[in-house]
């Protein structure tokens, strides 16, 4: 089975210590991750940051971003 092509966004929102934040693809679609997804291990990024990122299942019956690639 053939993966997904990586999908292009931007952070839209993340608060820092609760480590959440959501992503809003170049459709509109918003995804939600964790900040163990940072692909950098920084465990930070700052709304209005530019992203690369894949889609998994995650928590109980939803899509969450992954694999998350802040792009300079």
């Amino acid at each position: 089975m053939a993966s997904a092509p990586p999908r292009r966004g931007r952070v839209v929102a993340f608060d820092e210590h609760r480590g959440l934040g959501t992503i809003r693809d170049v459709d509109g679609a918003e995804w939600p991750f964790h900040c163990t997804c940072l692909a950098d291990g920084s465990r930070t990024v700052a709304p209005g940051t530019s992203v690369v990122f894949e889609i998994a299942p995650g928590a109980p019956g939803r899509w969450e971003a992954t694999g998350i690639v802040i792009l300079t």
